[in-house]
């Protein structure tokens, strides 16, 4: 899996752990969503090209480098997604933010697109796609699909927690796709819940469990 990027990193090990506990209450849950998806943007930048400028410092002339004019999305998959958004712009102020909306089909168990909203000028731009969960793997599917209709042509993923078979089912559709994972966890449920997870980040961000 040369897309699959697992962040090891040991601040989002620590942090991660705290979100897995059951007593982490929402306060505590949603700044360590936050701080982790700050964390992981830092590693899904690393590629984001530079250009050389001179600048003035207080003691002389120097070279040094910027960002290339590289012009950003961040697309969270409503409404777990939000919980990482402001950690990630953070660091990349100037990204536009879209939203996403899905829900399964309890018939089709299929992922159904319930509200979009896009920046007009979104097929110009690279998008962060994020979602605390990769369970199935459907979701994420059909975010990338929804995107790539939309004309967006570079695309990563950024979540929390995977699993083997979501990542094997985003990577099958959408083998173009980035994919950065702070951990595989190694099942799914009954419910579709990963196990062993951390319960429901949408829930346990907005504290409506």
């Amino acid at each position: 899996m040369s897309n699959v990027h697992v962040m090891d990193h040991p601040l989002i090990q620590h942090k991660l752990s705290l979100m897995r506990d059951r007593q982490t209450g929402v306060k505590e849950f949603r700044e360590a969503t936050r701080e982790i998806a700050m964390l992981m943007c830092y590693e899904a930048t690393r590629d984001l090209p530079l250009k050389e400028i001179t600048i003035e410092t207080p003691l002389a002339h120097a070279k040094t480098s910027v960002i290339s004019g590289k012009k950003m999305a961040i697309v969270p998959i409503l409404r777990a997604g939000l919980g990482m958004l402001d950690g990630m712009l953070e660091l990349i102020p100037a990204a536009k933010v879209g939203h996403l909306g899905l829900y399964r089909d309890p018939e089709s168990m299929k992922p159904v697109e319930y509200y979009a909203k896009m920046p007009s000028d979104i097929a110009e731009r690279d998008v962060i796609l994020i979602d605390p969960m990769l369970a199935t793997g459907g979701s994420a599917e059909a975010a990338v699909t929804a995107l790539k209709e939309r004309g967006v042509k570079n695309i990563k993923f950024v979540c929390l927690l995977s699993t083997p078979v979501g990542l094997d089912t985003l990577q099958k559709a959408h083998p173009d796709v980035e994919i950065f994972t702070a951990a595989i966890d190694p099942e799914l449920n009954d419910h579709g819940y990963i196990v062993p997870g951390l319960g429901d980040a949408g829930d346990r961000i907005f504290g409506t469990k």
